[in-house]
């Protein structure tokens, strides 16, 4: 097998098989097999994050996955309808959607409407519409949110509060 031949082919199918003399040649079939499109890119030690439907499955939605075993380090990540971290992301993003994996991890500055977070997060973060942290996130740092979703096990500790409400004053007089 060719390098990358894997990345394009559906997983349990195996590559065509090519003739190898003159005769099987002549004898070989000439239709131009269909090709299938794959709908979704999943890796086996990070189920796909379903946190944000639609957008991105559209044409024209982009989505930037940053593979295990990747550091992606001092960028500015724009126009981006979904980042999905499954390695490292030092950053600043200003987008629609992350989704961190299990074993990814961002620290930097986001402003984006969806935040579904699995692994680390570590940073300033301004989740306009939703914050999801699944029972193996952290979330540390300067965090604003429209609403939060915590399950049991997940962690967000930090500068919290709600988007739209102003801090206690705590320095009010009697």
């Amino acid at each position: 097998m060719k390098y990358g031949e894997h990345l394009f082919r559906r997983e349990g199918t195996q590559p065509p098989q090519r003739p190898t003399t003159a005769t099987q040649a002549a004898n070989a079939p000439h239709a131009t097999p269909a090709i299938v499109p794959s709908t979704a890119r999943t890796s086996s030690s990070a189920p796909p994050v379903d946190a944000v439907p639609g957008k991105s499955d559209e044409p024209g939605g982009s989505r930037l996955i940053v593979g295990p075993n990747i550091k992606l380090k001092g960028v500015e990540i724009d126009d981006c309808d979904t980042l999905v971290v499954e390695g490292r992301v030092e950053a600043t993003m200003n987008s629609r959607a992350i989704q961190i994996a299990e074993q990814g991890a961002f620290s930097g500055k986001v402003d984006i409407d969806v935040a579904e977070i699995r692994g680390t997060f570590n940073g300033e973060m301004t989740a306009r519409k939703r914050l999801v942290i699944h029972g193996t996130g952290r979330v540390s740092g300067k965090i604003r949110y429209g609403k939060v979703l915590v399950q049991e096990g997940g962690e967000l500790t930090g500068d919290i509060s709600v988007l739209g409400e102003s801090p206690p004053d705590l320095l009010r007089s009697a």
